[in-house]
């Protein structure tokens, strides 16, 4: 018989069954553990790695780089400041990779791959942007795989990358240390850490760190777009380290280099500019920059073209010129918002700083703000800057109305009414056809339906504006994506900045600038436009009481214009030029002396001639003035204050004694400031306590007198002369009652003292602030109460929790920065004015202690109006009301829904930053 065994065996089933066998079986053989490496390897890792890098490749081409900051080293997002945590979004390639390495963990577990599946699923992870996730995974492999160096620096480092990413740099760095001093021992693979470190070093501002770091990563092998990328980044480094030669010689070679078109671009752009630097050529750097703009592949970065060729005049000083073609970005900014941004920042820091037209700068910083990412480096500083020159705008503002109002008051009756009536008649400028359709388009919402149905042969249909159906496309595009708007300058703004809304009320305002439309329908009626010239005329100051507050106002205005420039701007010769229009305009005004002593500190050191002069002016005019006495005496501001200090300190004292009822030291320490002191504002306050302490001891009459002295000593007073007229309104009222008793003020509960029985608390709704003095009891100090608790805010709630939502409860707080302070004497001289000057109003005043701040708050005001018309009442009298230090206290008005959030300081200044982006 024949063997047929041997001559039947294939050994490709062989093969076969043997791969079966090992992908089914899962053991710890030698066999099985070689099939699982081949199979991991070329089935899994192979195919996961093509799944990245075409992943890769695609954000290569998606992502937008922005060429004004320097570059981040690799193509992730920024770090993420205010940290929320969302699930990273579905990506198929991202999703297949992470089921891939889930699939080598799990079916190949006695492989050699599993670190490399752990980084599959860490770098996959990544990508989706679970930077938690991720960095669990490359901490996990760093730990179980430390022995191994180069998968150990590889995790070490793709961890400082996911840390990096949620903004935990101190954490970062840590790993990014010991991941340095590891790679000591690798020879190779070396190039994505030092690249990873260059990045840290980078968001840490240690640019030259960073470009030692990129110099040694460009040197090793990697990734030939990484390489081109970081070399970019190394000569944006060394422009910004003023190392020209170097950065130069790097943007060449990026520009020689297989680099992106973006990249390539942005990098010809640098080298352009900085080989003139390096050989100073003014024309041939122009002429070289503007050369691009005839490449047609350029047409998308004419903006920027012009912006550096604006950046180069304006390196050189020639300030006209760069403003000139930072203007001509910003025309050609169509998709670019970003770049728009930054032409507008330059035109307004050249106004600001180079042409000091302030009103104009601000214009240009309104515009930056509205378009510019609010993560650009500064933006907040912009932010501000724009809102200080608000001030400005505001004032100039005033000066030009007033000034309107006054010259239509000098004009004769008649001719008045009809000058007012054509500066307020709505204007119309045709200028042909083309206009009238413009108009229509914008205005009309019939127009399109209209326009449809109408024929047109004068061109044919080839003509974009002569095919009706792209006309009603663009249009409802356009709708759909800036809505109805008004054919005007800045059309794009839906929301203005008060400056240019200033520009429309000094042209007419928008009855003078609109366009009526083309179907003669307009929201502005006969009967409205007459009303509007009814509330013109009548506003005018066409009396000597009125023109004198018109001229105050616009006196006000200038001395507010001129204070911000010296003080604010620093910008002396702005200030002596308002100054000196003020004087010329108003030779006599009240801030006379104020302008005369700043003249005089601002032309010290430059003409000491001007300088005497009005040194002199001071010296002579207002001898008794502050400024005349710092001028003779330059401590003499540091004295007066040391001097407050002290009498608000011995009105304290004073006070401590009234709360101990030691009415004899109250009556001696009164008597002796009052003497030593007669001219100090706090004398009448020192005068009431005295009268009290009498009224405590002593019979009805003694009282009499003192409260008569108060009012016949300090009649102008408006904190305690108010509140003793009342008083004695009242003891005349029920003078019999008051002879009757054995002294004049008895004892009753200290928290509502009366002078006749004891009443009854009755509950009342509150109502709106009423300023008139009806009969008023007598004002007595009331002890401190006791703190209300504050509410902790929940942390979770995001940082603006503050709400401008209309509420039925205000209040007034004073907020004093120093939790050691004792407040019974300001409370004090809160109750005094409160009785004094709303004593129908039942307003209270009461005490919250935080950590590092006291609030006192007024409550209750039924509306915001009311609560601003207590503010302006109280504001100017805080000086005298407020027993501590004016540097440590502030007033605000806010709702009771916002005052329960303040918890401690940080929120208090949050707050403050609200109330003035919210209610300036």
């Amino acid at each position: 018989m024949k063997n047929y065994a041997n001559k039947n065996l294939n050994p490709f089933i062989i093969l076969i069954s043997i791969f079966i066998y090992g992908c089914v079986a899962n053991k710890d053989t030698a066999v099985d553990r070689r099939f699982q490496n081949l199979t991991a390897k070329y089935n899994y890792i192979y195919n996961a790695n093509v799944l990245l890098s075409e992943y890769n490749e695609g954000l290569l081409q998606s992502y937008a780089d922005n060429y004004e900051k320097t570059l981040p080293v690799y193509l992730d997002p920024e770090p993420q400041i205010n940290l929320v945590l969302t699930p990273g979004a579905a990506n198929k390639q991202l999703d297949d990779v992470i089921a891939k390495g889930q699939t080598i963990i799990n079916d190949k577990s006695f492989s050699n791959y599993i670190d490399d599946a752990y980084m599959l699923l860490g770098k996959a992870n990544y990508l989706k942007g679970n930077y938690f996730i991720a960095s669990e995974y490359f901490d996990y492999t760093a730990k179980t795989y430390n022995s191994d160096l180069k998968t150990f620096i590889m995790a070490m480092n793709w961890k400082a990358r996911s840390q990096m990413e949620l903004n935990n740099m101190v954490l970062a760095d840590k790993i990014i240390d010991t991941m340095l001093r590891a790679s000591d021992e690798l020879k190779k693979d070396l190039a994505e850490p030092l690249a990873t470190a260059a990045q840290m070093r980078i968001y840490q501002k240690r640019n030259k760190e960073a470009i030692l770091l990129l110099e040694s990563a460009i040197a090793l092998p990697a990734e030939k777009q990484l390489r081109i990328r970081w070399r970019f980044i190394l000569a944006q480094l060394q422009e910004k380290e003023k190392n020209i030669q170097d950065a130069y010689a790097n943007f060449t070679k990026v520009e020689k280099s297989n680099a992106p078109f973006e990249m390539y671009f942005h990098a010809n752009l640098n080298r352009i500019k900085l080989k003139a630097l390096l050989n100073g050529e003014k024309l041939n750097k122009e002429q070289q920059l503007l050369a691009l703009l005839k490449d047609d592949k350029n047409t998308d970065y004419t903006d920027q073209i012009y912006y550096q060729v604006g950046e180069l005049f304006s390196a050189e000083g020639n300030f006209l010129k760069a403003e000139e073609n930072y203007h001509k970005s910003v025309l050609k900014s169509t998709r670019n918002q970003t770049q728009k941004a930054l032409s507008y920042l330059r035109i307004a820091d050249l106004n600001f700083k180079e042409f000091n037209n302030y009103v104009k700068a601000k214009l240009y910083y309104d515009s930056t703000v509205m378009i510019l990412p609010k993560n650009f480096p500064d933006y907040d500083n912009i932010v501000k800057k724009a809102d200080n020159l608000q001030y400005l705008t505001d004032r100039y503002t005033i000066i030009a109305k007033e000034d309107t109002a006054q010259a239509f008051a000098k004009l004769p009756a008649a001719e008045r009414e009809a000058k007012v009536k054509a500066y307020l008649t709505p204007k119309v400028e045709v200028r042909g056809t083309e206009g009238v359709m413009s108009n229509q388009l914008l205005n009309d919402p019939d127009f399109l339906n209209r326009s449809l149905n109408t024929t047109n042969n004068t061109v044919g249909n080839t003509f974009y504006f002569n095919n009706n159906a792209a006309i009603s496309n663009g249009f409802a595009d356009f709708r759909k994506r800036w809505g109805t708007r008004q054919l005007e300058d800045n059309w794009r703004q839906s929301i203005r900045s008060s400056a240019q809304e200033t520009n429309q009320v000094l042209a007419g305002g928008k009855v003078a600038t609109e366009i009526i439309p083309a179907n003669g329908q307009t929201n502005q009626t006969a009967a409205d436009q007459t009303s509007l010239e009814k509330q013109f005329l009548d506003a005018l100051p066409t009396t000597p009481a009125l023109l004198a507050s018109s001229d105050q106002k616009i006196i006000d205005a200038y001395f507010e214009i001129a204070s911000f420039y010296q003080q604010e701007l620093n910008d002396k010769q702005e200030a002596n030029k308002i100054y000196l229009e003020l004087i010329k305009r108003y030779p006599e005004n009240n801030h006379l002396v104020a302008i005369y002593y700043s003249l005089y500190l601002n032309y010290k050191g430059i003409d000491e001639v001007k300088s005497e002069q009005y040194k002199q002016l001071v010296l002579t005019k207002f001898p008794e003035s502050n400024f005349a006495k710092n001028i003779l005496d330059p401590s003499y501001s540091a004295k007066q204050t040391q001097m407050e200090n002290m009498a608000i300190n011995n009105y304290n004292s004073t006070f401590d004694a009234y709360i101990k009822k030691d009415y004899a030291t109250v009556v001696k320490q009164a008597d002796y400031n009052i003497s030593t002191f007669p001219e100090n504002d706090l004398a009448p306050q020192y005068a009431y306590l005295k009268a009290i302490a009498v009224g405590r001891t002593a019979k009805v009459d003694p009282l009499l007198t003192e409260f008569n002295l108060i009012t016949n000593r300090y009649p102008n007073d408006k904190i305690i002369t108010p509140l003793v007229r009342d008083h004695l309104k009242y003891i005349e009222a029920n003078l019999d009652e008051f002879k009757q008793r054995p002294v004049a003020l008895v004892d009753f509960d200290a928290n509502t003292p009366r002078f006749v029985s004891q009443a009854a608390t009755v509950s009342v709704p509150k109502k709106p602030l009423v300023v008139e003095n009806p009969v008023a009891k007598i004002a007595e100090p009331t002890p401190v109460a006791k703190p209300v608790e504050v509410k902790p805010v929940d942390p979770t709630k995001p940082a603006s929790i503050f709400s401008t939502a209309k509420s039925e409860e205000y209040y007034y707080v004073i907020d004093v920065a120093d939790a050691t302070l004792t407040l019974s004497s300001s409370r004090f001289g809160i109750g005094q004015f409160n009785r004094g000057n709303y004593p129908d109003n039942d307003l209270e005043h009461k005490l919250v202690e935080l950590d590092n701040d006291q609030l006192i708050y007024i409550t209750s005001f039924i509306d915001l109006e009311d609560a601003k018309l207590y503010e302006s009442s109280i504001v100017g009298q805080l000086k005298n009301i407020m027993k501590v230090p004016a540097n440590l206290y502030k007033g605000f008005i806010i709702s009771k829904e916002n005052f329960e959030k303040l918890t401690d300081r940080t929120r208090i200044n949050e707050y403050l930053e609200f109330l003035k982006d919210n209610y300036k």
